[in-house]
């Protein structure tokens, strides 16, 4: 199963990620036309700073998502095939409480009502809209432990390359 992971390291905060998710999840699917858009469309990803840190934080669609368990209508759910914490529209009150359980703070609201907005990891492309427009790959799409195996194998190459040198 396929996720998106972070490297925060990599992140300069240029907000491609946050652009390129509300363009993806606007009617028009265009940025000229996302600009027009009322209500405008909303990011689901966060470019954020810690001090003179940046990183990019979006759903992580928990193993066990509080979301989900404290939703009173079941407008939250998690698809157990895919992995991915989903919302659904019709089924929502707005009354925020998987707002208030996401540890993460990232389920947000349309700018106009009370209309949850949440990563969805772009079910329509094979690869997330921002995972696609991050220009340092500080988001990547995979499976998990491909990314620890390149971890693992680059922590090798450093201490390989340490020993070489003294």
């Amino acid at each position: 199963m396929k996720e998106v992971l972070i490297k925060p390291e990599r992140c300069v905060g240029c907000k491609s990620c946050e652009l390129a998710c509300a363009v993806a999840h606007s009617r028009s699917r265009t940025l000229a036309g996302a600009l027009t858009e009322k209500p405008a469309p909303r990011k689901r990803i966060y470019a954020s700073q810690w001090e003179s840190r940046k990183f990019p934080l979006n759903c992580r669609h928990c193993e066990e998502p509080l979301c989900v368990r404290v939703c009173p209508t079941g407008s939250m759910s998690k698809d157990r095939d895919t992995g991915v914490v989903s919302h659904q529209t019709a089924l929502c009150l707005g009354c925020g409480m998987c707002e208030l359980a996401c540890p993460f703070g990232v389920i947000g609201r349309q700018a106009q009502g009370n209309i949850i907005v949440k990563c969805d990891r772009c079910p329509e492309l094979e690869v997330p809209a921002c995972v696609t427009a991050c220009p340092t790959r500080a988001l990547l799409f995979a499976e998990a432990g491909e990314i620890l195996k390149s971890k693992r194998e680059a922590v090798g190459e450093q201490l390989f390359a340490q020993a070489g040198n003294s």
